[in-house]
């Protein structure tokens, strides 16, 4: 098991049991005691976890802590794969696209590599990266400039300006978190800025979510659940949710667990399908 996978695994039983011990991961993962401990301090530096004698306990999110793009990328894994086959089904040969940085969102740029004379505009590295690894000459890929964020996002002024300039059809957003009352939200205040000036660049929003966004909130707000034409989410997201989303105007589109296993089994044919990123 890749030190990702085992991080996602140690942060899924923080937030079920509230603490974990190293004897017990070492077990359950299969590992040594070395490692386990290894894999505790490396999530201690990250703000998830307080190490204590013999394990550690759940450091609670803040609404500034913003995780790296590696570890996020293994969380709700499977539902960020159903996600981003909706996600691409919603894009035609031709179009012109604008993705921003997220975990999700780069699974959903893995999904349109294959797709005919795009227009791909996007803040994300490794969304670029993988479409330029895609290598279709027919494709247009704009990577906007900006200061790199712990997401792998390219924020700040540079990028603000760079995306005033452009216009597209769909825009893909990824979020830190959904509330009612604070909208789509993301720890970075930089990164907000982009965002909006990210939104601005569509003629529709489509923000992909998974059901543990609801609730969650970050410092800054990137837009009201209104400005959302399309909410893209699992089907694990709580009714509440699910109502609150559709009384906010947004079209709520479910993807299920069948939906999954298909984009599962498609990964690996995927650019970009190594593991580690």
């Amino acid at each position: 098991m890749l030190a990702p996978q085992r991080h996602a695994y140690i942060l899924e039983r923080l937030h079920a049991d509230g603490a974990v011990r190293v004897a017990e991961m070492m077990r359950q993962l299969g590992v040594s005691d070395m490692t386990v401990r290894r894999d505790l301090e490396v999530l201690q530096s990250e703000g998830h976890l307080v190490k204590v004698h013999g394990g550690a306990t759940l450091l609670r999110d803040t609404a500034v802590h913003e995780p790296g793009f590696a570890t996020k990328r293994t969380l709700e894994h499977e539902a960020k794969l159903a996600i981003a086959r909706a996600a691409a089904a919603l894009v035609e040969p031709g179009m012109a696209v604008a993705i921003s940085a997220g975990s999700t969102t780069y699974e959903v740029s893995r999904r349109l590599a294959d797709i005919p004379r795009l227009t791909v505009v996007t803040n994300s590295v490794p969304a670029a990266e993988v479409m330029y690894h895609a290598g279709r000459s027919d494709q247009t890929i704009i990577l906007s400039g900006g200061v790199r964020t712990p997401s792998d996002a390219l924020v700040g002024p540079f990028a603000v300006s760079a995306l005033k300039a452009v216009n597209v059809d769909l825009v893909f957003l990824g979020v830190h978190g959904m509330h009612e009352r604070a909208g789509f939200t993301t720890p970075n205040l930089l990164e907000a800025e982009t965002n909006q000036a990210l939104i601005e660049t569509g003629r529709r929003l489509v923000v992909t979510a998974d059901h543990t966004k609801w609730g969650v909130t970050g410092v800054s707000t990137i837009a009201r659940l209104d400005r959302a034409d399309i909410v893209i989410s699992d089907r694990g997201l709580a009714d509440e949710a699910r109502e609150v989303l559709r009384d906010a105007g947004a079209e709520l589109i479910l993807a299920g667990p069948t939906d999954a296993l298909e984009a599962s089994a498609e990964m690996a044919a995927l650019p970009g399908s190594g593991a580690g990123r």
